[in-house]
């Protein structure tokens, strides 16, 4: 079986830091504080498929 896998795209630049293992039972996105590389601060971040 797949795993299905997700990434994180900040929500200020839209580049895609980080990338996370999906789970099938969750129905809403998920968001997190992160640190963002490209902005050089700690932005939201949200789950992309």
């Amino acid at each position: 079986m797949a795993v299905k896998k997700a990434a994180l795209a900040c929500t200020i630049c839209g580049s895609r830091n980080y990338s996370i293992t999906a789970s099938k039972t969750r129905t809403e996105r998920l968001e997190i504080k992160k640190f963002c590389k490209h902005c050089k601060k700690m932005t939201l971040h949200k789950e992309t498929r």
